[in-house]
């Protein structure tokens, strides 16, 4: 029996081995060649790009789809968290609703949507709730914040003048 395992353990430390020389010439070990996603953790939170420009954050075996910089950077992520990967690996998630920067100072009743740096008044529920999103999404800023942020389209276009916070 001790025999066996210290044959055991000797194949395994020629394998970790193999693995980690260069295997190309320029350095490269077998380990470093693996795709990305063949070496990911599946979590939520994962950020993912595939060819297309679109980012997405996994959540709850969902992929949301990162709708601006400003999203982006208002979740605190970093390009190093990016993971690029194939395709055909987020194809094998569903899609989840999109993350959006929706922004409310306890003063208004008005919500927000921030979106390249400006700031998109959503008219009423009905439209809240057709964009897709949900009030666990909302965050509670300052009104003096939010009032410093230019003013974009509507949601709908037609609604009208957006209101001041």
């Amino acid at each position: 029996m001790g025999k066996m395992l210290g044959r055991l353990a000797l194949l395994v430390v020629l394998l970790v081995i193999l693995v980690n020389i260069p295997v190309t010439r320029y350095g490269v070990s077998l380990a470093r060649i693996l795709p990305d996603s063949a070496s990911l953790i599946i979590r939520d939170g994962l950020v993912l790009k595939g060819s297309e420009p679109e980012i997405y954050m996994l959540e709850n075996d969902q992929l949301r789809w990162i709708s601006s910089m400003d999203a982006f950077e208002h979740l605190g992520l970093t390009w190093e968290e990016v993971h690029v990967v194939e395709d055909e690996f987020l194809n094998k998630f569903e899609k989840g609703r999109p993350v959006h920067v929706l922004l409310k100072c306890q003063a208004s009743p008005h919500v927000y949507r921030l979106e390249n740096d400006e700031k998109r008044w959503i008219k009423d529920i009905d439209t809240f709730l057709a964009e897709g999103h949900v009030w666990e999404d909302v965050r509670f800023v300052a009104c003096e914040y939010l009032r410093g942020i230019p003013d974009g389209a509507p949601i709908p276009e037609d609604a009208g003048p957006p209101p001041q916070p």
